[in-house]
């Protein structure tokens, strides 16, 4: 299986996904700077979370315009598994790989801490070594990390099973009062429609080794390089 995570200027958990993609594949993944025209052979594509380019304009916005892009949005299109965490899901929404986009949070404020999830589904290739409905810990690091899009839109997205993670309570209850960031309808990730994209705002990478108190992250990886081999 051959990785690669795309490094933008900001970008600050490259090398945790690097670090996570060793460990699970056997060898280190390929490193590519935005500005590079070109993608190596890639069975994955990970953007990584981060503030790439300052989170200048809007969040994602300049990023989704990087030269390197424009092989993304076209291997993903052609059915490469491509997973963009936390800032890498706002470059998604701006690369128009997935609806919707990233607001800034309910509460005006940055947020990091621990969130948990609930598996909303578990037949793509990003969440096999999860159990649907299952409660999974994952960090969250984001100020515009609220998810938003029309009725019209979320209605789709639900009709289509199409979303990946929500917000919830330890009993798996979706609430309010789980709802960190305001998100529409609890969403915290989405697919696209042959479930080969994901967008997640938590971290699942920063909870994918026991020395880090947690390793829910972890089966999210062990499941992409199961699906791919």
């Amino acid at each position: 299986m051959k990785a690669s995570v795309i490094v933008f200027p900001g970008s600050n958990c490259d090398r945790d996904a690097a670090v996570v993609l060793k460990s699970v594949m056997g060898h280190a993944p390929a490193m590519v700077w935005h500005g590079d025209s070109e993608l190596p052979k890639s069975d994955l594509i990970v953007l990584p979370g981060g503030f790439s380019y300052g989170d200048y304009l809007r969040s994602g916005a300049m990023a989704a315009h990087s030269p390197v892009m424009r092989e993304v949005v076209s291997r993903a299109r052609a059915g490469t598994p491509v997973l963009g965490i936390c800032n890498g899901f706002q470059v998604l929404t701006e690369a128009g790989l997935l609806p919707g986009v990233l607001m800034r949070n309910a509460t005006l404020r940055f947020i990091c801490k621990d969130v948990l999830l609930k598996v909303e589904r578990n037949d793509t290739g990003f969440a096999r070594h999860y159990q649907e409905g299952e409660v999974v810990r994952f960090p969250v690091a984001n100020k515009d990390g609220s998810y938003f899009a029309d009725d019209a839109t979320l209605d789709r997205l639900e009709g289509e099973n199409r979303v990946a993670f929500r917000y919830c309570d330890a009993s798996g209850a979706v609430t309010a009062d789980a709802n960190t960031n305001g998100s529409c309808r609890n969403i915290a990730g989405i697919y696209n429609k042959t479930g080969t994209v994901l967008g997640l705002m938590p971290h699942p990478e920063r909870l994918a080794d026991a020395a880090l108190s947690g390793t829910d992250g972890t089966k999210m990886f062990a499941s992409l390089v199961e699906a791919i081999h």
